[in-house]
């Protein structure tokens, strides 16, 4: 298998099965709703996952919690750990509503706290950082290799966001950070009370994890600078190999006021799933290739909808008895998610397989991206099953005032009827 890597700009192979293969790929700060940007990655990394261990390999997924940043102190001066271990709660919740289950470790900076100071401690005696004032700052310019994953040159970089004048050169970034005024979280350390950086927390992180090696990295596109570029930057200094793939999803770009609409411009991921259904938000995350950006509107959200329900269809219009036989066309869903997993391409090949009813290799590649209850028959509450009952009822006697009547309530309720010849004479549908 091949992906595509920011740092050597090339496709990569991984190593043979079984690997191992270990994914860490960098998660939310929590403090507020996670929207539906966020959720690209997660999906993404979710996704790979699944596909690498049918086909063989020992994969590890690792997706942290930054719950101590900035935006939180922000969010909720003094208040800050309740806000982050309640939207924590929040982002759990809301991916869990996905239906791709929970990678294999949920770390969260606060409980690596010791850890980092211990790896600060490494760099500020190596010379590669230095204290002032209570901050500790990493000496950007003893990395001869800064700017190896953006592509940028340190010379013509613009200064860290953080303008401390305690910093030798405006380009260094904070590794620790003194406690300041209205910061209701702090920890002890050889610097005094503070709490870390953002970026070191996620080397940390993920060297607890796997150690000073693994295989893939991943995030948004939005995280290659800095963030994962001091990350990488870090651990190089004290001779870690750290990732050997970097793994960037596209951005989910926001289409304005024609999304306006349906979602009433609130692009959480929990008002994505209650307005759209988790199907089609994981349909939508499939119609585009993982490293290219993808569109947000009513109209992109729509074409997923109506995807998702033509593969429903094809499995509801199967007569009932049809046999789908063991035929899983497994080689042809290997040649496009093998190279630089490329889901548009498994989608097109699921089409193919609908297309000449192939209805076992189908549900196969629906399940491996959590979407395995497209296939699968509606099971209709008790109450309209009662009304589908009596409509039948109605037509055997000849009664269609009565058959229609019922028609229309269980459209009134959501459901469609369609009659079949095959037992019990109808079939149930869920209206879209």
């Amino acid at each position: 298998m091949r992906l595509y890597s920011t740092l050597s700009r090339r496709l990569e192979e991984l190593p043979e099965p079984p690997g191992p293969i270990r994914m860490y790929v960098c998660g939310p700060t929590v403090y507020q709703r996670a929207h539906i940007g966020n959720a690209r990655p997660f999906v993404v990394a979710m996704w790979l996952r699944s596909w690498l261990r049918a086909s063989g390999y020992e994969a590890t997924l690792v997706h942290n919690i930054t719950d101590v940043n900035d935006k939180i102190y922000a969010a909720a001066p003094g208040a800050s750990a309740e806000l982050a271990a309640r939207a924590t709660e929040w982002y759990l919740e809301d991916t869990g509503d996905l239906g791709l289950g929970l990678p294999d470790a949920l770390p969260k900076a606060t409980e690596s706290i010791p850890a980092i100071i211990r790896f600060v401690e490494q760099l500020v005696e190596r010379g590669y950082a230095y204290p002032a004032g209570g901050d500790v700052y990493f000496r950007v310019t003893r990395d001869p290799g800064y700017g190896r994953l953006s592509g940028q040159r340190p010379d013509q970089m613009a200064p860290d966001e953080d303008q401390s004048p305690l910093k030798e050169d405006p380009r260094d970034f904070a590794l620790w950070k003194a406690t300041k005024p209205g910061e209701d979280t702090s920890w002890e350390s050889p610097w005094g009370r503070g709490r870390p950086g953002w970026h070191i927390e996620c080397s940390v992180m993920a060297e607890e994890a796997f150690g000073p090696a693994f295989e893939i990295h991943g995030g948004g596109l939005d995280l290659v600078f800095p963030h994962h570029e001091n990350e990488l930057a870090q651990s190089r200094a004290l001779g870690h190999d750290f990732a050997r793939i970097w793994m960037h999803n596209g951005m989910v770009e926001l289409g304005g006021e024609k999304m306006s609409k349906s979602l009433g411009n609130d692009v959480s991921l929990r008002n994505v799933l209650d307005t759209w259904g988790r199907e089609v938000v994981l349909l939508f995350f499939l119609r585009a290739h993982w490293r290219r950006p993808i569109e947000l509107t009513d109209e992109t959200l729509a074409q997923a909808k109506a995807e998702v329900e033509t593969f429903r269809n094809f499995f509801l219009d199967a007569e009932p008895g049809v046999e789908d036989g063991e035929r899983i066309l497994r080689s042809e869903l290997a040649a496009v998610l093998d190279d630089d997993f490329n889901t548009p391409e498994a989608l097109a090949l699921f089409h193919s397989w609908r297309a000449r009813e192939e209805r076992s290799s189908l549900r196969y590649g629906l399940e491996l991206f959590g979407l395995g209850s497209i296939a699968e028959p509606p099971q209709a509450p008790p109450e309209v099953a009662a009304l589908a009952e009596r409509r039948r009822d109605a037509r055997a006697a000849k009664d269609f005032a009565e058959a229609d009547r019922l028609r229309d309530e269980l459209a009134a309720a959501g459901w469609e009827v369609r009659d079949i010849a095959a037992p019990p004479g109808y079939r149930l549908v869920p209206r879209t």
